[in-house]
């Protein structure tokens, strides 16, 4: 079952297309990773499905209903340009915003509290906002978004501007909400973050869908028959051994112990290349090199880019 399904998205800006016939899929109660570079069309998309704008042409359904303003209340929203009331004090703005989320005043005030504790951001009740950090600014933006529960949560860059700490806060936090029943979709350059949480992604660039699916899945599919190979001996033993039956990526030496990254031909299997190493070499481990999210996001974003992505979206 979907919570959000996009059927054929098209959104138009004057003469710019930023979303050309995008369609997507959100499984209920899964952590969802919407990428791509900037500029991509991911924060358009986010906009349609807070109906802050809509789209041009296409339809979106939130639990098999197309989407409209009763569902909003449903979807809690963190957008990346962020902002409090400098000169309000944390807990009334924090209860202000809660009871705008439909809470009452008594049930607010509990939440609230509870979440300030777990945050250890208490003692900044009666502190003007200004007189946070910017990471305490977005933990309470972040405890508000949360608070009435939605069935749908959306954030735009959620780790933006958090210490390592605070980060994994969020992300323990994140987690414990989709075991819950939180669906949460969630725009990120972080691949880390993809990687550790999303079960499922799908990347746009240059307005166009370009992969969708469980990142599992994913990860698989793009395996390129590649080992990495711990062993003691002679390396030219081993690459001798080898033949043409691989092909040596990388290799390096610690101690006693090679360290070689091999490609293995399509037609052989590692079973092979293992028999006929052993006679040569001794063994200490074999690994699978599967690649990573942020090797095959900048894969198939160069796929179909006259200038090459840099190795840069682990930051």
């Amino acid at each position: 079952m979907h919570i959000l399904t996009a059927n054929n998205i098209v959104k138009k800006y004057a003469h710019h297309t930023a979303l050309n016939d995008v369609s997507i899929e959100v499984p209920k109660q899964s952590i969802f990773g919407l990428l791509g570079p900037n500029g991509a069309g991911k924060t358009s998309l986010i906009r349609i499905i807070n109906q802050i704008t809509g789209p041009d042409t296409g339809e979106l359904f939130f639990e098999g209903q197309k989407l409209n303003p009763n569902h909003t209340a449903q979807i809690g929203y963190l957008p990346e340009e962020r902002g409090l009331y400098k000169k309000m004090a944390v807990g009334e703005q924090a209860m202000y915003l809660a009871q705008l989320k439909g809470l009452k005043k008594k049930e607010a005030k509990i939440l609230l509290t509870e979440w300030f504790k777990k945050f250890d951001i208490l003692n900044w009740w009666d502190k003007k906002v200004e007189e946070l950090s910017k990471g305490m600014q977005q933990k309470v933006q972040f405890i508000v978004t949360v608070l009435h529960k939605p069935k749908l949560l959306i954030l735009d860059e959620p780790f933006s501007g958090f210490d390592p700490i605070n980060a994994n806060l969020i992300k323990e936090e994140l987690l414990k909400l989709r075991n819950e029943g939180t669906t949460i979709i969630f725009s990120t350059h972080n691949m880390g973050s993809v990687e550790e949480l999303c079960d499922h992604i799908a990347l746009i660039n240059k307005s166009k869908k370009i992969l969708d699916g469980s990142v599992k899945e994913i990860r698989k599919n793009y395996r390129n028959n590649s080992y990495e190979i711990c062993y003691a001996g002679s390396a030219v033993a081993f690459a001798n051994a080898l033949w043409t039956g691989a092909t040596i990526i990388e290799q390096s030496k610690e101690d006693e112990l090679h360290k070689v990254k091999i490609e293995i031909r399509k037609e052989v299997k590692l079973n092979n290349i293992l028999q006929a190493v052993l006679p040569v070499i001794e063994i200490h481990s074999v690994n699978e090199m599967i690649p990573s999210m942020n090797e095959i996001f900048i894969r198939k974003v160069n796929e179909g880019s006259e200038m090459p992505v840099s190795n840069n979206f682990t930051e």
